[in-house]
């Protein structure tokens, strides 16, 4: 899918105070978490933790919305679509966009977060600032027009802070300000900041499996926190691949989930790379470019 550059302006280097207001609120919520803290308000946090950030984005938004690694019934494709809305990273289309856009442009002009414009950019100064998230559905449709025809990603994209206000107000009235603020915002936070260091660090640091045109690593730890998306340049190399961990020691958590809806019938048509394949496709090429020895 060939998509195009969003442009970028002197606008966009400056502040947008209704997003920066925003994340400066979850922020102020997430460190006065620390002085309520419970242990089953942590373990909460931990499992809508792994509902947002596994089910939600990495399987959700990432390997089935914007790769299409895998099909799953509609049924389960708009669970995991409303799964991944609880991370406060915006609706499916503006995700989805925004994703392909970096995969199109990776490190090059155009890409909407690469460190090259600076590792505070790559983090979170590119949601901070100018207009990346406040692109209407509309302008969005062009580089998803899969989504754009799906009334439910254009509905759920338009009221994507429906679902996390909802569990927001639940969480305060089944156990008030303490709950609120360790599951909801500093759970929160916390999955924002692991998103981000997707592109700002595992195109910084790390280790290159595959040679690829951008500068994506494999960050073990990055790994351990976003449930397998920190295994990146493999990403970038297969990324219609489902599963980033190519190695038995590569820890995945979202292929082993992908893996389970497997199993159960629930995913089908599951793409996967295979390191072993990949070795002896490139020695069968290696070997059919060498020149014939002629004796003379």
């Amino acid at each position: 899918m060939k998509v195009e550059a969003l442009e970028r302006t002197h606008q966009d280097d400056r502040i947008n105070w209704i997003t920066a207001l925003f994340m400066l609120t979850l922020h102020a919520g997430a460190v006065a978490a620390f002085f309520f803290f419970t242990w089953k308000a942590l373990l909460a946090a931990v499992v809508l933790w792994w509902i947002s950030g596994s089910l939600g984005i990495g399987m959700g938004y990432h390997r089935l919305l914007t790769h299409r690694g895998y099909q799953t019934p509609k049924w389960v494709e708009y669970l995991l679509t409303l799964c991944g809305t609880l991370a406060l990273e915006g609706g499916p289309i503006f995700w989805v966009a925004t994703h392909r856009i970096h995969h199109q442009f990776s490190d090059k002009d155009g890409d909407p977060h690469t460190p090259l414009d600076g590792k505070w950019w790559a983090h979170m100064g590119w949601i901070l600032m100018g207009k990346s998230l406040h692109q209407d559905t509309n302008t969005l449709s062009r580089y998803v027009p899969d989504l754009a025809k799906s009334k439910f990603h254009v509905w759920i994209t338009k009221y994507h802070y429906v679902p996390p206000i909802t569990v927001f107000v639940a969480l305060y009235a089944l156990g008030g300000l303490p709950v609120l603020l360790v599951v909801g915002f500093l759970r929160t936070v916390i999955g924002l900041h692991c998103t981000w260091l997707v592109n700002s660090a595992t195109h910084s640091w790390g280790s290159r499996r595959f040679v690829t045109r951008d500068q994506s690593t494999n960050n073990f730890w990055i790994a351990i926190i976003t449930f397998g998306e920190g295994w990146h340049n493999n990403h970038h190399a297969h990324p219609v691949s489902a599963r980033h961990g190519l190695k038995w020691y590569e820890f995945d958590i979202n292929w082993y989930g992908i893996w389970l809806l497997k199993k159960l019938g629930l995913a089908r048509r599951v793409y996967c790379v295979n390191l072993s394949e990949l070795r002896e496709n490139e020695a069968k090429k290696l070997a059919s470019t060498r020149p014939e020895l002629v004796s003379v």
